[in-house]
């Protein structure tokens, strides 16, 4: 019940700082797109400030969460963000929620509470070596490259869909990290968590993963980005633990479907929830730097 009302309240705060993150994103020059000069834009914004504030405290309560659950148990639940974004979407557009709306909240509710029931996610398996690790670590990162490589020959939204995509998987390889740095401190005390390397892994791609979130909330609204950042987080958190944290996941056929269906509906439920018109705008989408307009 702890890690589930932890990894609840990880989710409300991540959710409540993206909206404000954004809001105050589209208003940052173009010219710092993809570049650390937009950071620094934008640390004089207060209601970024106030949503990095958020975004902290959710990571935080999402990192005692990793401490005491398995990975593949507190991913779906931070993936229930969307819910408190749309929440406050919806407080600040006055725009009702529609059967759109609706089915995406059902949808990631039973989403959720079907892979949970479905797959048991527990810890205490064997955790991999050294080249797994690796494998697994350098195929999330891997990917999260490429998607920011190709987003940047896309026009704005699509652009804006892929940096979500590509962040989104580096938190979710950053969840897996501060899992490992839990651990770590549980077995060998907090004086030791330094002399290992993943505690500077997860600062890294904490820092990389919010350049990307900050540009792509720059160059478009909130539901060309949130959807693929809300959804890549989970999957790459869950792939990350079951890779090679060592967290278990039930195999049976009629386990391993009600899995299958429940990240499904998390996809469709992000999805849905993602684009619809409660989302706040923030700027129209910006051009290209360099890009002339044709009127």
């Amino acid at each position: 019940m702890a890690v589930f009302l932890l990894g609840v309240g990880a989710a409300c705060c991540l959710g409540w700082g993206f909206v404000l993150q954004q809001r105050a994103a589209a208003r940052a020059p173009i010219a710092d797109f993809l570049s650390f000069r937009l950071l620094l834009d934008l640390i004089r914004m207060p209601d970024w400030l106030l949503g990095v504030a958020l975004m902290v405290c959710g990571q935080v309560l999402g990192a005692v969460a990793l401490a005491y659950g398995e990975i593949s148990l507190v991913e779906p639940l931070t993936a229930t963000n969307l819910l408190f974004a749309m929440a406050l979407s919806r407080w600040i557009t006055r725009q009702p929620l529609g059967w759109s709306g609706w089915c995406g909240v059902l949808l990631l509710a039973l989403g959720v509470t079907s892979f949970i029931v479905g797959g048991r996610p527990q810890g205490g398996g064997h955790e991999a070596g050294a080249l797994r690790h690796w494998l697994v670590f350098g195929i999330v990162a891997g990917l999260a490259l490429l998607l920011t490589l190709k987003a940047r020959r896309l026009q704005p939204s699509a652009e804006a869909a892929l940096l979500g995509l590509a962040a989104g998987l580096l938190y979710g390889l950053q969840d897996a990290l501060t899992r490992v740095c839990g651990q770590i401190v549980q077995d060998e005390g907090i004086a030791s968590l330094f002399t290992h390397w993943q505690p500077y892994g997860v600062g890294a791609i904490g820092l990389t993963g919010m350049l990307l979130v900050q540009s792509a909330f720059e160059m478009a609204p909130l539901r060309m980005s949130l959807p693929s950042l809300t959804a890549a987080q989970p999957l790459a958190g869950i792939a990350c633990g079951v890779g090679f944290l060592g967290d278990r996941l039930r195999v049976t056929p009629g386990a391993l479907a009600w899995e299958v269906a429940g990240l499904v509906a998390i996809v469709i439920g992000v999805v849905l929830l993602g684009r619809h018109p409660a989302m706040p705008t923030g700027a129209p989408p910006k051009p290209k730097v360099g890009a002339t307009r044709v009127e």
